[in-house]
């Protein structure tokens, strides 16, 4: 067995017990690719939140639902200090997002299937809703974020055909 993947089982381990606080089975079986990500799971009603913690800045997270189907909405928050550039995939569909700050505002850019010259209008059924927050939960004025996330609500259509797993993928600006 591999160094990576041991690393991988060990993690999904951790995520799997620190998300099973209760008797109920943890929503999500949760990889990541760095032994140093940290990742927290939100269940309400039918809204999941997956707020992850990379402190490298580049990695991924493979999510696989421990039920039979996908929550009604889907929440990322990515806790990072930019980001350069957001990938998901559910093996069919992939999006794209990148996000910033100009002069005090946000400036998000998303496209589908690697077809960059072809934003996405806000319309579209595989539109993500991005927030770029501060650590007190308000849009952000200014990047790199200090204590703030990154907050991607995924589209319900992505998870059309309930998907086996969705992969997310980042890339911070401010990468260690």
């Amino acid at each position: 067995m591999s160094h990576h993947v041991l690393i991988a089982l060990m993690l999904a381990a951790v995520v799997t017990s620190m998300a099973a606080g209760d008797d109920k089975p943890p929503p999500f079986k949760i990889t990541t690719k760095r032994d140093d990500d940290r990742v927290a799971t939100k269940v309400e009603s039918d809204k999941a939140t997956i707020s992850v913690h990379s402190p490298f800045g580049i990695s991924h997270a493979v999510i696989v639902p421990t039920s039979e189907k996908w929550p009604d909405a889907f929440v990322l928050r990515l806790h990072l200090k930019g980001l350069e550039n957001f990938k998901v995939t559910n093996g069919k569909v992939k999006l794209e997002a990148s996000a910033s700050v100009q002069e005090g505002k946000p400036v998000v850019r998303l496209w589908k299937d690697g077809k960059e010259d072809m934003p996405l209008e806000s319309k579209s059924p595989f539109w993500m809703d991005v927030r770029i927050l501060d650590e007190d939960g308000r849009p952000a004025k200014e990047i790199p974020l200090k204590g703030g996330c990154f907050e991607i609500q995924l589209p319900k259509t992505f998870f059309e055909g309930n998907p086996k797993s969705i992969t997310a993928t980042w890339i911070d600006f401010y990468r260690s």
